[in-house]
């Protein structure tokens, strides 16, 4: 189910997978599951903000609700959503503009 359209959601996402740092693999074999998609991810935390569903409700078979919310972690340690916040803001007031 789609929370926005692709018009809203894909340069959204571009700019977002420009911020992800990349992933190194260090598991010693090599031997565990591979990793979820990151635009899965985007796709189901979008889904959460916009129709203030529990992850619970979004997970799938495609991903569980604990994956959710450690990539969510993640990217909140790497400082993303901050950045992203600021390029929104930046954005913004070029579009309509601010009066901070």
């Amino acid at each position: 189910m789609l929370a926005l359209p692709s018009s809203i959601i894909d340069p959204l996402w571009c700019q977002f997978a420009a911020l992800i740092p990349p992933v190194t693999d260090t598991h010693p074999l090599r031997c565990h599951r591979p990793r979820i998609p990151d635009r899965i991810i985007f796709d189901k935390l979008i889904q959460v903000l916009v129709l203030g569903a529990s992850y619970a409700k979004i997970a799938d078979t495609t991903c569980s609700a604990t994956t959710l919310r450690t990539r969510r972690d993640e990217w909140i340690t790497a400082g993303i959503f901050e950045q992203l916040e600021q390029i929104c803001l930046e954005f913004y007031d070029r579009i309509v503009g601010l009066d901070l």
